[in-house]
């Protein structure tokens, strides 16, 4: 970061369909096209959301990446579309606060983190612990959008 200006050269933003992602994502690509930022955009493929036989069949963990891939490529054509200069994807795999802490942030080498605040399973209480945790554990700076 730069102590100067207060910009961030690498903004990481965390995405689901959730609309505390949908803003969290909105604030980051305007964050990013003011600041001409790298915005690094990731989502999780959470392990717990499958069952037994599904976790079994490589084929449908396979679909299911391709799928969030696809998914993926469409927020960096909003973002590109947007003004951002500089888009990168990121997808991670398990527990998503844990694989955003753990393996995206130094992978990424982002300098911002940027959040909603609830999952898109509206289990409110969850992503909240989600949220607490990458607030608590990440090596960088964290906004937290609600």
């Amino acid at each position: 970061m730069s102590k100067q200006n207060n910009t961030f050269e690498r903004v990481l933003v965390g995405v689901d369909d959730s609309d505390d992602a949908q803003l969290a994502f909105r604030y980051a690509m305007h964050r990013c096209i003011k600041d001409n930022s790298t915005l690094i955009i990731t989502s999780i493929l959470e392990s717990g959301d499958m069952n037994v036989y599904q976790a079994l069949t490589k084929d449908y963990v396979h679909g299911e990446r391709n799928e969030l891939e696809e998914h993926m490529k469409e927020y960096r054509k909003v973002a590109l579309d947007a003004g951002v200069n500089k888009v990168e994807l990121m997808i991670g795999e398990g527990d998503p606060g844990e694989s955003i802490v753990k393996d995206v942030i130094p992978a990424s080498n982002a300098d911002l983190l940027v959040i909603g605040s609830i999952s898109k399973k509206g289990i409110r209480k969850y992503f909240g612990s989600q949220a607490a945790y990458m607030a608590k554990y990440s090596p960088i700076s964290v906004m937290i959008i609600r």
